[in-house]
């Protein structure tokens, strides 16, 4: 990868486009809050608008983590784990795609001294699939950068698109932290969450467990992935 010239045109356009992203994540980024608020008085339109915008703001490089956590307080756990999931899923498979077919060069000129993707490119050359499942169940890298970082690997586009299922559970720890933050909040304010305190209260204990077993997972992923890499 290094060894290539890349055209000084190909270059700038790349550059710009990442400027362009990153412009626009800032912008966004102080409009999550909003952005939550407005989802959750569309009614039936509400998932639609949070998927998109979710996938938007994936692309643009926005720290996607205050809208996992609004969709468990927006939508509750099993619809929004599969808004969330769906979102992500389509924001990381286009920011791939924008690496690899329309920014490679500025993305390239972005990782081309980072160790950590050296061995992941290395990594991700033997063992395609398996690599990018064990990155999205522990991330090397954040994981909005891991999506662009992943466009300039060998990884075939498919078993990129598969192995999005490792993001399952760090999408359900979140969630489920966001439904029980919005319990919480409504017991707070005297409106009541579904079920009273006694639920909240087995919420809280299902949030202990599942924070325990995404832990355990991620350790094991980390040290697989590290075996992997050589490191």
């Amino acid at each position: 990868m290094s060894g290539r010239r890349v055209p000084l045109r190909q270059l700038l356009l790349g550059l710009v486009a990442i400027g362009a992203l990153v412009w626009l994540g800032r912008l966004a980024g102080g409009q999550v809050p909003r952005f939550a608020e407005w989802v959750e008085g569309l009614g039936a339109w509400g998932p639609v608008a949070f998927v998109t915008g979710y996938a938007v703001a994936v692309v643009a490089l926005v720290p996607a983590s205050l809208l996992t956590l609004a969709a468990g307080a927006i939508f509750g756990l099993a619809r929004g784990t599969a808004y969330v999931f769906v979102a992500a899923t389509v924001g990381s498979c286009l920011a791939f795609l924008v690496s690899r077919y329309l920014a490679r060069a500025a993305v390239e000129r972005r990782f081309a001294a980072d160790r950590r993707f050296a061995a992941i490119d290395r990594a991700v050359g033997e063992q395609g699939r398996r690599i990018v499942f064990l990155l999205r169940l522990s991330p090397a890298i954040p994981f909005n950068l891991l999506n662009y970082a992943l466009g300039l690997t060998r990884v075939r586009f498919a078993d990129y698109a598969v192995a999005s299922i490792g993001m399952l559970p760090g999408t359900l720890l979140y969630v489920y932290s966001g439904k029980l933050a919005g319990d919480v909040a409504a017991l707070a304010g005297g409106a009541g969450a579904p079920g009273g305190a006694g639920r909240t209260a087995v919420l809280a204990l299902g949030l202990i467990a599942t924070l325990a077993a995404t832990f355990l997972v991620t350790r094991l992923a980390r040290r697989a992935l590290a075996q992997a890499a050589g490191a």
